[in-house]
């Protein structure tokens, strides 16, 4: 068997002869048997896939790596380039760059198959119809590239539909798909409607709902039962359905696995929190525990350890966690304790609250500006604010 395989390879059609160095090759085989198995995996492979046209192509147009090409290869069949051709050449004359391309046939190979004329065109007039532009448009469809695929008359049109009953203009509607393009492929159908029904038949107003689809799309295309169970949660801590805070406990809540939950609430118990204070906090505002564990440990260190709060003082400001420490916490108690060391200002929390939470335009008026220290002052915030950058 040995001298067959050193002797005669198939190549395609034709068999080549065996020269000098298959007769070597030959010889190196009986010394290690085991190689056998490698080296009949390779001539396997050089004969199935050296004269693949499907592969082939999908690397040289489509910028596929060969594994990918393979891979797709067994999804897509193809042994002439015309109707690839045409594909691709609609595709770049509506803004696709060669990097997107990739992207789109590698999730997608079938879509090289397709008549573009009648499958894609009628969705791209549509498409921009509605004010989308091309670099959107081919950034959703990038992301989610069954888009193509979908009917349009039985899935984009109605989604688009549903989608302007609360979010009113064109330009609005197609914000979430910018984060959640799978609206367009049915979702709408199977579990968004079902969602907002549920926010709805639970007082939820229309405002609110508008405004969490709007930002947080996301969320509405989780499984219709896990969603309910959340709001559920929800309602049982007491948010009243009628504020937005409501709305955002449930985005909070549902992007967290209940063991991340229970670690944060865990971690802020080390910093001395209460659970009625953790409670107090998240009601106050959901972020609270939407931070990563990085950040909260990073705040709390320098809130009571530089600041020497309590946690009771963060319970009524948790937004204090979420801010910036480098480029906006830290500044700002730098210039609120060179104040307060001067007997300028007295310390109490409900100010430092309104330290932090000023824009930096008022922050800079009423804290900087407005003393005769103001030289000092700016110095002093300039340096915390860029350690990297201190005037020596």
């Amino acid at each position: 068997m040995f001298y067959f395989l050193c002797r005669s390879i198939a190549h395609g059609r034709h068999t080549i002869r065996a020269s000098r160095a298959y007769t070597l090759l030959h010889y190196r085989l009986q010394k290690h048997p085991s190689k056998l198995l490698l080296f009949v995996e390779f001539i396997s492979s050089n004969a199935n896939h050296q004269h693949s046209f499907a592969v082939s192509y999908l690397i040289n147009s489509c910028g596929l790596s060969l594994d990918c090409a393979l891979r797709a290869s067994k999804k897509v069949k193809f042994e002439a380039p015309e109707n690839p051709d045409l594909v691709l050449s609609f595709l770049k004359n509506r803004g696709f760059s060669n990097s997107h391309i990739s992207v789109l046939i590698r999730k997608r190979p079938a879509l090289l198959l397709s008549n573009p004329e009648k499958t894609f065109l009628p969705k791209f007039e549509f498409f921009y119809s509605k004010g989308v532009s091309s670099p959107d448009l081919v950034k959703i469809l990038c992301l989610e590239p069954n888009i193509l695929k979908s009917s349009l008359e039985e899935r984009i049109i109605p989604c688009f539909g549903f989608l302007k009953d609360f979010l009113k203009s064109d330009g609005d509607v197609f914000a979430p798909f910018k984060i959640q393009p799978r609206f367009l492929t049915g979702f709408i159908e199977t579990r968004v409607s079902s969602n907002v029904e549920f926010l709805q038949e639970n007082g939820v107003p229309k405002s609110n709902i508008t405004a969490l689809l709007f930002r947080y799309a996301h969320r509405f295309t989780r499984n219709p039962d896990i969603f309910k169970k959340t709001v559920e949660q929800v309602k049982g801590m007491g948010f009243d359905p009628l504020k937005f805070n409501f709305c955002l406990a449930v985005h909070a809540i549902m992007g967290m696995s209940k063991s991340t939950w229970e670690r944060k609430v865990n971690l802020y118990k080390k910093w001395g929190f209460s659970e009625d204070e953790i409670f107090e906090a998240f009601s106050r505002s959901p972020w609270f525990l939407t931070v990563s564990e990085k950040k909260i440990t990073k705040g709390m260190d320098f809130f009571v350890n530089e600041m020497g709060w309590k946690p009771s003082v963060l319970s009524k400001h948790p937004e204090f966690i979420m801010y910036s420490l480098q480029k906006r916490v830290i500044p700002r108690a730098a210039v609120f304790q060179f104040l307060l060391r001067k007997g300028l200002i007295e310390s109490q929390h409900g100010k430092v609250g309104k330290l932090f939470n000023y824009s930096e335009k008022d922050f800079l008026d009423k804290y900087v500006n407005s003393y005769d220290e103001a030289p000092q002052l700016w110095k002093l915030y300039k340096e915390k604010l860029d350690p990297a950058k201190i005037t020596k």
